[in-house]
């Protein structure tokens, strides 16, 4: 790779590759130079000039021919879609003469629907009132039975003493100790 950019390098170093350029000071070039390469230019140009406007003569063309064939198939569409109108209207005004009795039944239908489903709702309604009360009333019910067991133990607590400690103790075990020989 090294050597390829030192070859570049090298031909800057050529004398004749630093006079050569284009002179652009018209007045200093030669006539004869330019005719003679504007002629090559309208030579070798005329025929891809020609070549690109008949290449565009044909396209503009065949644009006019498909927007012809275009137009006659949006006539045709447009038509059947104007008959397929009168064909709906038609059938339209015939549901507008025999369609309003099944209108109404389809209201009535819907009202009775609507009614059943709201007393439904009402039903679902009220059972889930009743099972809110009981919860709360169960609520209710454990925290009393609580407060009046730690009341109890409150009461027991402060009635018992040493002795009657002992003796329930005893009375307990006694008991226990009966139903253990039941039961051997």
């Amino acid at each position: 790779m090294k050597n390829v950019t030192d070859s570049f390098v090298s031909l800057g170093q050529w004398p004749s590759a630093v006079s050569f350029g284009f002179n652009t000071d018209i007045l200093a070039t030669n006539p004869i130079n330019l005719s003679v390469v504007i002629g090559v230019l309208v030579f070798f140009g005329k025929g891809v000039l020609s070549d690109l406007l008949d290449n565009r003569k044909q396209r503009i063309l065949n644009t006019i021919r498909n927007s012809e064939e275009l137009r006659g198939i949006a006539i045709e569409q447009l038509e059947k879609a104007r008959a397929r109108l009168r064909k709906v209207e038609m059938e339209a005004d015939q549901f507008r003469m025999n369609g309003y009795s099944e209108i109404e039944q389809e209201k009535s239908n819907l009202i009775t629907s609507t009614y059943k489903t709201l007393e439904q709702l009402e039903n679902y309604k009220n059972e889930t009132i009743r099972f809110e009360q009981q919860r709360v009333i169960n609520q209710v019910r454990k925290r009393v039975f609580q407060q009046a067991l730690q009341g109890a133990l409150g009461t027991i607590t402060s009635c018992l003493n040493n002795e009657l400690h002992l003796r329930t103790i005893n009375a307990n075990i006694g008991m226990l100790s009966a139903m253990k020989e039941i039961t051997d």
